[in-house]
């Protein structure tokens, strides 16, 4: 028998045994939300830590930093997504957990600038602060996967599986953080941790039994994040162009960055909430896996994006040491893999190849390799982010014509009419 909790319930000490898989009306928490505007909080650090190197043109050090950076924060919120989703009591000792994990991601944010000026700087990566809030995190999730895995018998295997995975991960992150290793070292012993990281959710849910996660309120969770990696990424462009505006005063150039941040934002948002996973999810459980990890690249490149609308912001005030062209791909490079993320997502959700999706792919590189060019033969700036805009509102438009037919007919085959 597994606990519905009532919103409205006060926060007295429950059983963690598990929450209905089937549940009616489940969302999010105001929990949730406070932890995920923690999160974006570092999410928001790490592109500005891309948006300054970008600009300075020391590009190995700023995608190589933001892919870490990314990792780390993302991995630990989709944890505890997926583990509120399943075991969330809501009590005071869940509360406090939480907390303690929100403690974490602040001491990663700000370890974030240290590790990016390693990386710059010399090449080694001094990840010893970000490590240190990492495993503050994660082991507040060791004790919330204990606590489930001691109340809620029917789930012990699938907990304990968890249990051991981050226990082992984090000897390594603390290993890895001890010791002055070169570059290359790092790399692989990262490589081979993220592997164990994302290897114990994997066997926890395939060979030990599962946990009762709600396919409709991970799928909010993740659209929520969405939304707000959107709104970071807008607040920081306006906060790059306020400063053009107070030193220059309103400009043409300033007017078309604003519209297309704005225009690109939006159109993004558009093609996330064009699909429905939900309802998939609920349907086909064992879709999980590709759509949950598969969602990281997308999220990494929604936060991209607002870096390289900050890089642009930089460009047009002079403050960025590289060539318009590479001003441009800064912003049109993250687009492209966003838009990429979500082809695969719906390829891995709907199990259906759409050729409509495949030609606005296919339009969609075209058009995006078309803005540096243009900014190499000259052309405006602002025009060319206008050109990058165009990109997912032909997405939109596409979907609107044609595509939400096609999505409807696709969802049919998976959960019936």
């Amino acid at each position: 028998m597994t606990d519905s909790i009532p919103a409205s319930a006060t926060p007295r000490l429950r059983r963690m045994a598990g929450r209905d898989p089937h549940e009616h009306g489940r969302t999010g928490t105001a929990l949730e939300l406070l932890f995920d505007l923690v999160f974006v909080i570092a999410v928001g650090q790490a592109a500005s830590q891309l948006a300054h190197l970008l600009a300075e043109g020391h590009d190995a050090a700023g995608i190589g930093g933001f892919a870490f950076a990314m990792f780390a924060t993302l991995w630990a919120w989709v944890n505890f997504a997926w583990f509120a989703s399943a075991f969330d009591t809501d009590d005071w000792v869940y509360r406090l957990c939480t907390m303690v994990q929100m403690v974490g991601v602040t001491v990663l944010a700000l370890g974030l600038a240290p590790m990016f000026h390693s990386l710059d700087a010399s090449g080694a990566v001094d990840n010893r602060l970000m490590v240190a809030g990492y495993v503050v995190m994660r082991v507040a999730m060791l004790c919330q996967w204990l606590r489930a895995a001691r109340q809620a018998p029917a789930h012990r295997a699938a907990c304990m599986a968890y249990v051991y995975a981050i226990t082992v991960a984090q000897v390594g992150w603390i290993a890895q953080a001890c010791f002055d290793l070169p570059l290359l070292p790092t790399a692989l012993l990262t490589l081979a941790l993220i592997l164990v990281e994302m290897g114990g959710p994997y066997l926890a849910e395939t060979r030990h039994g599962g946990t009762p996660w709600h396919a409709h309120h991970i799928a909010e969770r993740y659209a929520g994040l969405a939304i707000m990696a959107l709104g970071e990424g807008i607040v920081g462009t306006v906060a790059s162009l306020s400063a053009v505006v107070q030193e220059q005063g309103w400009s043409l150039d300033a007017v078309l960055v604003v519209v297309a941040g704005m225009g690109l934002t939006f159109g993004m948002w558009w093609c996330y909430f064009a699909q429905s996973p939900g309802q998939i999810l609920h349907a086909r459980r064992e879709r999980s896996f590709l759509w949950g990890y598969g969602s990281l690249p997308v999220f990494a490149a929604i936060a991209a994006t607002g870096a390289g609308l900050d890089v642009a912001a930089m460009f047009i005030e002079h403050k960025a040491h590289i060539t318009p062209a590479a001003a441009v791909a800064a912003l049109a490079v993250p687009v492209l893999l966003y838009l990429a993320g979500i082809y695969a997502l719906y390829g891995v959700l709907y199990r259906h190849d759409d050729a409509l999706h495949r030609w606005l792919m296919a339009v969609t590189v075209v058009v995006l390799a078309a803005a540096p060019i243009l900014a190499a033969l000259g052309t405006p700036m602002a025009v060319c982010l206008l050109v990058v805009m165009a990109a997912p509102a032909l997405w939109v438009v596409g979907y609107e014509t044609l595509g939400h037919r096609h999505m409807a007919q696709a969802l049919a085959r998976v959960v019936g009419p």
